[in-house]
């Protein structure tokens, strides 16, 4: 599409646009908005309940004013859940001739009176296959209850504090995170939390009581040293710290400190295992194992406070290097990647190492290797020469300790023994680099993810694609099994029951022969760790969520329990309501006056909470698409206009007073922003943003849509500015693009802070693992998995079967209903053909398209020589999770629209 209208204008000029179009009286709060309101479909006032036991965000400073239908969400829910009552969103747009729409989230009963929902029309083929939408209950049906130790965070709130292991004691739950480790006493996890005015920061004000260390280098691992009373943990600075276990501190801003710390690695410490002699083995990068022998340990740990430094540095020179006892004449009997992950086999006393594609067996009292093995159960025979060992593996020699002292037979080696051995590293480092090319992609499917022991001596691996590999004690494999397709990212054992974590976030129960006894999806997010204690089994999720379920689910119990908490939902559950404005308009490559932004914005956003702005044709061009094209396939995006309006629309709202911009994404001339009051700026996060093209060969960034998904009290809510093909008869071709962009809308994590404080987030991002049910293998997409999708923008479709004066002469007599019943869009989602199952506002507007430059009111419609036919090509869709399609909306629906606003700046557009 060209462009839609002159924005240079007048303050002047503007005000006859508006009244060209508006004639009628409008209501008062609003001078520029056209609405129509009914009668309420309920009233009452609803009451809020809080138990005094149960911990609950702190919601009570949300202005009520600025709310309206009830959006419900419960202290123990996440993303993943949906409450049964929710409420209604308020939004308001602009497009190109200008149009707006009011709906609200949220609402108490008393105030719904003021803001009354319009009639709307449901398009059909919805709740089925993709356009199905998500049933969510503040107790999931298909999964047991459980405890919620800490509530998903925002990302937002997480930054440089993100949890990434647990392990538990027979008291506490310990978390090792990017700043150090906090622990929770099993005793105070019934207890509410702080809260936002509490003492803990955010993010935790709904967790229970915990406590932290001072800060550390991020935490990389984490074990439990029951027999010494003691947590051990591995970090990114190279160095294991101990931690005195079941300490009890009455002051939640005391930080406890650590106790034995001294410098393992130069690199991370990605793994730490006690063996059964109490010797600590360590894991770190390029194939690195080292043995910190328990007598050196203790001695460090009995020296008096005054003798403190010499405990690091006598551990430190105690120090076994494993990779250098197996390496002889250069030649090094052991992989060089990263170590994954260790176990000790305390029956047997053997260590289990594991690398991606590899595994080494240890005696655990003479430190000798038993085994290398691939990951197809083969013996392995490596020889990593120094040559190949500069490029891969730097040679760390921080204690120069010599395990086994080479003969001098050895050390000089015949011609045969170097040439081997000069042939062995050479197939070693092709393999290496095969591996990285064609092969790689195989390879990678069979990468080991984790490791665990069951109690009866086998040893169980996972991969990426979801497999599951059995061992016995001596390294020999014995079946895979293929239970879920996700990556398998964690293990826990607990008596006869093996739990496996999926980057899916659903969580599967085994029993010793892998047979799958019960599977749920635990979370939205992958489960990264799992740890046993005080009868949970608790999971930790990527966002920084903790969850325990019994040890007896699933079983009989679960169906009481879940009856028991359904039937006081009240008391755990408040509802809270903000109104949203979304805006949409075609700017045609002009730029609008800071007096037609505030006229537009301005004045309608004293009573929203969240706004959100889509713009078409912000700048177009061949060359300019062209590059935008090639900046999208590097991550890049944006421009210095796209940056104008931005900053622009920052002066027309507030920005920093009254509004924070939260995100944005630009896609060609696509822009869509999203601005949240400041008093609700703590409620929203985890702002996510995609773009998906849909111009020439589906690369081109002039039609397409652009994306925002954002967290809102739990729920998730997502906004998606669409740019469709143009011309009267490419009807499929729209609904075409329509499809592709839901199908392929991906909306990927922000690759640096600034993202989330208010710069354009990243560009297109690698589809995430999405949360699919633990009985069906295809993922959801992400549109189809909100609580909430808005489409916005420039649709392009256009009135049909009527002429030009036709058209004219029904929109200045205001006759919109019978131009409705020629509006293609209105016809192909009667079909079920495009914006399946959505709502939308009856439209009582009229068109907005196409108006000529600088002619206002109904004589501004296109009289050229193509005499293009007035449309409403600029449309706001939504779609919620009510599941009765009623046309109106009450206090059980979620959304409501309860306005449009309806703008025109005169200006012109061409094809």
């Amino acid at each position: 599409m060209g462009q839609d209208r002159n924005v240079y204008v007048s303050e002047d000029e503007d005000k006859e646009a508006l009244k060209g179009l508006s004639p009628v009286p409008l209501p008062p709060r609003n001078i520029h908005s056209h609405s129509q309101q009914l009668r309420a479909t309920s009233s009452g006032t609803t009451t809020k309940r809080h138990h005094p036991g149960t911990r609950k965000h702190s919601l009570d400073d949300i202005p009520k004013p600025v709310l309206s239908d009830p959006f419900c969400y419960d202290s123990s829910s996440d993303d993943d859940e949906f409450c049964p009552r929710s409420c209604s969103p308020s939004t308001t747009t602009r497009s190109r001739g200008g149009s707006g729409e009011d709906f609200f989230v949220g609402a108490e009963d008393d105030l719904l009176m003021q803001f009354q929902p319009l009639p709307e029309f449901i398009g059909n083929g919805g709740g089925t296959g993709i356009f199905n939408f998500p049933t969510r209950s503040a107790l999931h049906a298909a999964r047991p209850p459980c405890l919620e130790l800490r509530p998903h965070p925002l990302r937002e709130t997480q930054v440089g504090k993100f949890l990434r292991n647990i392990a538990c004691t027979d008291t506490q739950l310990w978390a090792g995170q990017e700043c150090g480790v906090r622990f929770w006493s099993f005793e105070d996890v019934y207890e509410a939390g702080c809260g936002l005015d509490g003492r803990v920061r955010r993010g935790d004000e709904a967790a229970a009581p915990f406590f932290e260390s001072g800060n550390t280098s991020p935490t990389m691992c984490l074990i439990i040293d029951s027999a010494n009373r003691l947590v051990w943990s591995g970090h990114k600075d190279g160095k294991i710290r101990s931690w005195k276990m079941d300490q009890r501190l009455d002051d939640a801003n005391s930080h406890f400190k650590e106790g034995l710390s001294w410098q393992a690695h130069k690199g991370p410490v990605l793994s730490i295992v006690t063996s059964s002699f109490g010797d600590l083995w360590s894991g770190g990068e390029n194939g690195i194992i080292r043995i910190w022998p328990w007598d050196a340990i203790e001695k460090s740990l009995s020296l008096s406070q005054e003798e403190k430094h010499m405990a690091a540095l006598l551990v430190e020179r105690s120090c076994i290097d494993l990779r250098s006892q197996v390496t002889v004449n250069g030649a090094c009997s052991i992989s060089s990647s990263d170590i994954k992950c260790l176990v000790a086999d305390n029956v047997r006393a053997r260590i289990w190492c594991a690398q991606p594609l590899s595994f080494t067996l240890w005696d655990a009292r003479t430190k000798e290797l038993l085994k290398v093995f691939n990951t197809e159960g083969q013996m392995e025979n490596r020889a990593d020469l120094p040559s190949v060992q500069q490029q891969d593996q730097p040679v760390e020699d921080e204690m120069k300790v010599k395990f086994v002292a080479p003969s001098k037979k050895e050390k000089s080696g015949g011609f045969l023994q170097r040439s081997r051995n000069a042939i062995m590293g050479a197939a070693d480092a092709v393999r290496r680099v095969a591996t990285r090319g064609a092969g790689a992609f195989a390879d990678d499917a069979k990468r080991t993810e984790a490791l665990v022991l069951a109690i009866d001596g086998m040893t169980w691996s996972g991969c990426p694609n979801g497999l599951l590999v059995q061992w016995d004690g001596s390294g020999n494999r014995l079946q895979e099994l293929h239970h879920h397709s996700s990556a398998v990212q964690c293990f826990c054992t607990f008596g006869t029951r093996i739990y496996v974590g999926y980057a899916s976030g659903v969580i599967q129960v085994l029993d010793l022969e892998g047979k799958l006894i019960s599977a749920w999806v635990a979370h939205s997010n992958p489960v990264l760790k799992m740890a046993v204690g005080n009868g949970y089994v608790f999971s930790l999720a990527n966002h920084g969520g903790i969850r325990g379920w019994s040890i007896a689910s699933p079983g009989p119990i679960d169906r009481l329990i879940r009856s028991q908490v359904a039937s006081k939902e009240l008391e755990y559950t408040r509802r809270n309501s903000f109104r949203i404005l979304v805006g949409t308009w075609n700017v045609g490559q002009g730029r609008a006056s800071q007096d037609a932004l505030k006229a537009w914005l301005g004045s309608t956003a004293s009573d929203v909470g969240i706004i959100v702005v889509g713009l078409q044709e912000v700048e177009m061009g061949a060359g300019f698409l062209a590059m935008s094209a090639a900046k999208e396939t590097v991550g890049l995006e944006g421009s210095a206009i796209g940056q104008w309006w931005l900053d622009n629309i920052g002066k027309a709202l507030d920005e920093g007073t009254a509004f924070e911009r939260m995100g944005s994404r630009q896609l060609a001339g696509l822009l869509i922003s999203l601005w949240v009051r400041k008093n609700l700026r703590k409620y929203v996060g985890d702002v996510d943003a995609g773009a998906v093209p849909c111009g020439f060969g589906r690369a081109i960034g002039n039609k397409g849509g652009v994306g925002l998904r954002i967290r809102v009290l739990d729920r998730i809510m997502c906004f998606v500015n669409c740019h469709l093909a143009a011309h009267l008869e490419a009807v499929n071709r729209r609904n075409a693009d329509f499809d592709h962009i839901f199908r392929n809308m991906s909306f990927g994590r922000p690759s640096n802070p600034a993202a989330v404080a208010g710069v354009a987030t990243s560009s297109h991002a690698i589809k995430g693992t999405n949360a699919a049910s633990a009985t069906t293998e295809e993922p959801k997409l992400d549109l189809a998995e909100a609580d909430m999708v808005v489409f916005l923008g420039d649709f392009n479709y256009r009135l049909f079967g009527i002429s030009y004066d036709e058209a004219r002469d029904l929109v200045s007599q205001r006759s919109f209903d019978w131009l409705r019943e020629k509006d293609q869009l209105r016809a192909e989602m009667q079909a079920g053909k495009v914006f399946q199952g959505m709502r939308e506002a009856l439209i009582v507007f009229p068109p907005t398209y196409k108006f000529a430059r600088n002619q206002p009111g109904l004589g501004g419609y296109d009289s050229g020589e193509k005499k293009r036919i007035p449309a409403w090509c600029d449309r706001i869709i939504y779609r919620d999770n009510r599941s009765a399609p009623v046309s109106e909306c009450s206090l059980d629906c979620p959304c409501s629209l309860i306005s449009y606003t309806v703008w025109s700046l005169h200006g012109c557009h061409r094809e």
